[in-house]
């Protein structure tokens, strides 16, 4: 009898083992396939960016599959809509993660979003990869688990807003900036770049994200005598503020940071656009752009989504092929630990885009703090300043 209890107690060990050594196995890679996971804002205020992220993330893993693979393996995108919502960027993540089973989260856009979203990934050991928000949360404090490509929304502020102060003469400093984590960052940034150079912000107004009217701050800023604002917007914000505040006659400098860095300042702003400065890295890629590896993918990308590329497309296309090369360097072997021990020794030159070069370590999870000065001339933006280091 007690033999007879022993054999299929044996037999159900080993079926335990086996699927714990089948558990073992790294999520999101297979034999033959490498699963990407993304946070979108495909259906709210940020869906303009989303859509082009995620489309400029499509045609590198379309341009890899064709072309080749990651030691054997094709890859495979997964995107889900965060509608700019932290709650709803919990759910897509608890659904990548959970039931898409995905290896690594790249190109998360929105900083909110991203911190809301970053613990059920961490609880499964899965990277968030160069996530498209500049907030120094994206790097700190420090986590094996995060990387970011982007120079900080404090930095580029601090480090851009004395240098405008100075050429501009401007003597009276205000910001309006979104009431969020990626709007305080910017604010900050602002009060550091003042402070360095003896200065501080005159009047500091702010808005609720999703907001539509901006003529109270706006009117502030006026009766307060800015004549330098910094703008801590992104899309229907910067558009917003800046066609009310030239609309009402008043015309201070402006200066946004990267998120403000979007043809679809100039495209849906029109002439009142004209004159606003942003930071930023990579450059929007026009399809008349006089470099011809630029005005190839540009066209390129044109043909295949029947739109012409933004900024953000590059960002989406980038983040791809950076995955694509420290993929590759983790070996045939890629799990979670090999691809950080290639990230770790990784250095990212620049592209056609214009990047900056990029260097990760074992301590050091931002690639690059530095970014340049555009100004949007005749409905175009265009390069000002090389790379202005802290």
């Amino acid at each position: 009898m007690k033999t007879q209890t022993l054999i299929p107690l044996a037999a159900a060990a080993g079926l335990l083992l086996g699927s714990s050594l089948a558990g073992a196995q790294q999520q999101g890679v297979s034999k033959d396939e490498i699963r990407i996971g993304t946070i979108q804002d495909l259906s709210g205020p940020l869906a303009g960016f989303g859509k082009q992220s995620r489309n400029g993330m499509q045609l590198a893993v379309d341009e890899l599959n064709e072309q080749g693979s990651v030691h054997g393996r094709k890859l495979k995108l997964f995107v889900e809509d965060s509608g700019y919502d932290p709650k709803k960027a919990v759910l897509a993540a608890q659904k990548l993660v959970n039931q898409d089973k995905i290896f690594i989260m790249a190109g998360h856009i929105g900083t909110a979003q991203n911190m809301a979203a970053m613990p059920v990934q961490f609880e499964k050991n899965i990277v968030n990869f160069f996530p498209i928000t500049a907030a120094r949360e994206m790097y700190e404090p420090f986590n094996r688990l995060k990387y970011s490509f982007a120079a900080t929304y404090y930095d580029q502020i601090r480090i851009a807003l004395p240098k405008l102060v100075k050429e501009k003469g401007a003597k009276v400093v205000c910001t309006i900036y979104q009431d969020d984590e990626f709007g305080l960052e910017v604010q900050r940034g602002a009060e550091a770049g003042l402070t360095s150079i003896g200065m501080r912000l005159a009047e500091k107004t702010s808005f609720k994200r999703g907001a539509t009217d901006f003529s109270s701050q706006v009117a502030k800023m006026k009766a307060t005598g800015c004549d330098l604002v910094v703008l801590g917007t992104i899309i229907r914000e910067t558009i917003g503020t800046v066609g009310e505040s030239r609309k009402t006659g008043f015309n201070p400098t402006f200066l946004g940071s990267s998120a403000a860095y979007t043809d679809l300042i100039h495209k849906l702003g029109g002439k009142p656009m004209d004159g606003i400065y942003a930071t930023m890295t990579v450059q929007n890629p026009y399809t008349d752009e006089q470099s011809q590896p630029l005005r190839f993918w540009a066209n390129k990308y044109k043909t295949k989504f029947n739109e012409d590329p933004t900024v953000f497309s590059v960002y989406g296309y980038s983040i791809i092929q950076d995955f694509i090369q420290a993929a590759n360097k983790a070996g045939p072997n890629l799990t979670t630990d090999s691809f950080i021990k290639a990230m770790d020794s990784s250095t990212f030159e620049p592209d056609m885009f214009g990047s900056p070069k990029m260097t990760f370590s074992a301590t050091k999870r931002l690639g690059n703090d530095q970014s340049r000065l555009s100004q949007i001339v005749d409905g175009k933006w265009k390069v000002v300043t090389d790379y202005l280091a802290p």
